[in-house]
């Protein structure tokens, strides 16, 4: 997946949605919303995709959802795709970015995700 791609996912082994309990039901629509708007202030996607994966190689294996930015940039490398064929042929190339930039736009989202926390502390006071 392309720079930018944040990966969200309970902490409890689940394969579906539909396993989620209260507690994490409640919680990941929040974290979701925090997540777009981490890769939307950092990427400045056209649209950031927000899909969920949990297969394995021949079941299902744990939920993962993933916040993807869908730049301009990201499509015309890909012949213009969208949606689940961008990502297919994202994924089937197999390009990764370069990890000194992974770890800087990491940097740059734990900042993000810090500021969001305390804001809604703040909100909540």
């Amino acid at each position: 997946m392309n720079l930018g791609t944040l990966i969200v996912g309970p902490r409890e082994h689940v394969v579906a949605v539909a396993e989620l309990d209260g507690t994490a039901a409640a919680e990941l629509g929040p974290l979701l919303r925090d997540t777009a708007r981490v890769v939307e202030t950092l990427c400045r996607p056209e649209q950031p995709y927000v899909c969920m994966w949990s297969h394995g190689r021949d079941a299902r294996k744990h939920l993962h959802i993933a916040v993807q930015p869908a730049t301009p940039e990201v499509r015309a490398r890909y012949g213009g795709l969208r949606s689940e064929q961008l990502q297919a042929r994202m994924l089937a190339d197999g390009d990764e970015p370069d990890i000194a930039d992974v770890g800087k736009f990491c940097d740059q989202a734990r900042e993000l995700f810090r500021e969001i926390a305390e804001s809604s502390v703040e909100d909540r006071s």
